[in-house]
């Protein structure tokens, strides 16, 4: 079969209509996915992984760390808070491999990060539109920034998500505007 006759058109019945609370959280995933992404247009691997203000953070590890954080709340709602490190019993090697997540390795490029962020947001928005209940709930991994047995539902893990994400767009576009003048929202 030739290239261009490959159906990429997903079949109807492997994509359930999407509609009310449902399509509202997928919006919101999209549209602060889309914030993010777009501070890094036009970017070389390089410029993806420069540091351009006082924080250690760029664009690129920024995309990173936020697919990270997705997929590890997603593995999270899925089966709950085994999938998660135990933050309180960290050492100083783990706080430090964790930190790789923040920034461009080498051997990286933009267009690696880019697409793995894109394969964990498929990923994500599937089960936002297959869970069966959005109460489902988990008791929360420990970790020092949490209150001692909170439980989060997939909807509250849902709101953190878009919060994370909505948090690192604003970090990346300044970042972005001390690269070079560009800002995603002007």
């Amino acid at each position: 079969m030739a290239a261009n006759e490959l159906n990429t058109t997903p079949d109807v019945a492997e994509t359930p209509a999407v509609t009310g609370e449902r399509a509202e959280w997928l919006e919101a995933l999209a549209h602060q996915r889309q914030f993010l992404r777009f501070t890094a247009r036009d970017l070389t691997d390089e410029q993806a992984g420069l540091r351009t203000t006082a924080s250690e953070l760029c664009i690129g590890g920024l995309i990173k760390h936020v697919a990270e954080v997705e997929r590890s709340w997603v593995d999270f709602i899925l089966d709950g808070p085994s999938t998660m490190a135990d933050f309180t019993s960290m050492t100083e090697a783990d706080w430090a491999s964790r930190s790789d997540g923040f920034r461009m390795l080498p051997g990286e490029t933009l267009a690696g990060v880019l697409a793995e962020y894109a394969e964990v947001a498929r990923r994500t928005d599937q089960l936002v539109a297959t869970l069966p209940d959005l109460d489902i709930g988990w008791p929360l991994p420990k970790a020092p920034w949490f209150e001692s047995d909170a439980q989060w539902s997939a909807r509250r893990v849902l709101m953190h998500i878009v919060s994370e994400t909505a948090q690192h767009s604003g970090h990346a576009d300044i970042i972005r505007e001390s690269l070079d003048g560009a800002t995603s929202m002007a």
